[in-house]
């Protein structure tokens, strides 16, 4: 029998002010992961630097310290309420060592200030919540500063925006991590849809349409997603739902805050992502089992969904 790997474990930092719902996030998401046996992914600690931490609405004890941070695979710093406060120099010193050490830091929300503060972010892309990110770029000019996208991924660094662009960034890095199977599973228990409209590129695979349970149109979604290899109009899905296409695009506006189309092509990208993922089948025969016209058309509508090429997709998460 094989070694069972160990845990990855997960520090968050909750610093004074911080705001409960960007420490929540990390906390509840990774502690609910689960791996395809069975065992949990992750391993996380609440960590501070002092026992009691300031957050606004109520006091919480963190049962661990700045020494929680050593050893960690990542540290998670939400946002506060007070960004712009300065930063303790045990904090500083302690992220900007386990940073040295290959330590994946990445920030919810105004967290952003605290890596920016530790001059982790220089020279570097990042975001944060977009009702701050005029103060971000104008207090730290060497940072650029994106506050139109859901996060960003340096590699070791990453950051993201404000509220629910924190689960947009840990089911990141679990599909980082573990797969996109195992992300999928994690976004259902956070029943989180997995399709953002937003300028960040998703790379988490959906295995199904995020609908609700019963609604008009979760039948033709899952007849959809059996058959991408198909050429499918929008007066296909029409007739397969027993509308008018007029009436079609409403429902789907309403229904799933796109068009049709749209949505195709997003399955398509995402059944694609699967296969890139599984198989060693070629980026040509992919694009064709998915059901794009032509490679060119997959390659073209891939990059704009992802941000990148089918190939460098498969060279990174596979």
């Amino acid at each position: 029998m094989g070694t069972v790997p160990p845990l990855h474990t997960v520090a968050v930092l909750a610093l004074d002010q911080v705001i409960p719902f960007d420490l929540s996030t990390p906390i509840e998401v990774f502690t609910r992961t689960r791996l395809p046996d069975g065992r949990p992914g992750y391993r996380v600690r609440v960590c501070a630097e002092r026992p009691e931490v300031d957050a606004g609405a109520f006091t919480l004890r963190a049962p661990w310290g700045l020494d929680g941070l050593e050893g960690a695979d990542t540290i998670v710093v939400p946002g506060t309420a007070t960004p712009m406060s300065p930063l303790s120099p045990a904090v500083n010193d302690a992220l900007k060592a386990a940073a040295a050490l290959g330590t994946r830091v990445a920030s919810i929300c105004s967290g952003t200030f605290p890596l920016a503060a530790t001059g982790l972010l220089a020279g570097l892309r990042a975001t944060t919540h977009w009702a701050v990110a005029d103060r971000l770029a104008a207090a730290y000019p060497d940072i650029e500063v994106d506050p139109d996208v859901l996060y960003v991924d340096n590699g070791q660094i990453l950051t993201s925006a404000g509220a629910a662009a924190g689960l947009d960034l840990c089911l990141h890095l679990i599909r980082r991590d573990y797969g996109s199977a195992v992300a999928a599973d994690a976004a259902r228990l956070s029943v989180m849809s997995l399709e953002r409209e937003g300028g960040q590129a998703q790379f988490i695979v959906q295995p199904l349409p995020a609908t609700t349970r019963g609604s008009a149109l979760e039948p033709l979604l899952t007849w959809v997603q059996a058959s991408l290899s198909r050429d499918l109009t929008v007066a296909d899905l029409a007739a397969q739902a027993g509308m008018s296409p007029r009436t079609l695009m409403r429902r789907f506006r309403e229904q799933t805050g796109t068009t049709p189309l749209q949505w195709l092509h997003r399955a398509r990208v995402r059944q694609a992502q699967h296969l890139l993922e599984t198989t060693d089948h070629t980026v040509e025969r992919i694009g064709a089992q998915v059901g794009f016209a032509s490679p060119t058309a997959f390659r073209d509508r891939f990059k704009r969904v992802t941000g990148v090429s089918p190939h460098t997709y498969r060279r990174t998460f596979r």
